[in-house]
């Protein structure tokens, strides 16, 4: 899954924790262990939904990201 967004005007009624909790489902459902995601450190709600949903931050992880003349440059001649 790429994004889990829910527009403003539906915020605050527990949709995000209830989607949460239904992928967490799924994934005991398919023998999964885990479920990581990725945050933006500016992003204050989610953040504090996360913590509130018992979410472990992952501080020894480290993401990258290459785009542009740096993502070009390394796949070389096309």
């Amino acid at each position: 899954m790429e994004d889990l967004y829910v527009r403003p005007s539906f915020r605050r009624r527990g949709l995000a924790s209830r989607l949460l909790a239904t992928l967490a489902g799924e994934c005991l459902d398919n023998g999964y262990t885990r479920l990581s995601w990725a945050v933006l450190n500016w992003n204050s709600d989610a953040l504090a939904l996360y913590d509130g949903i018992g979410g472990q931050p992952q501080r020894e992880w480290t993401t990258y990201r290459l785009s542009g003349p740096g993502l070009v440059a390394l796949a070389g001649p096309r």
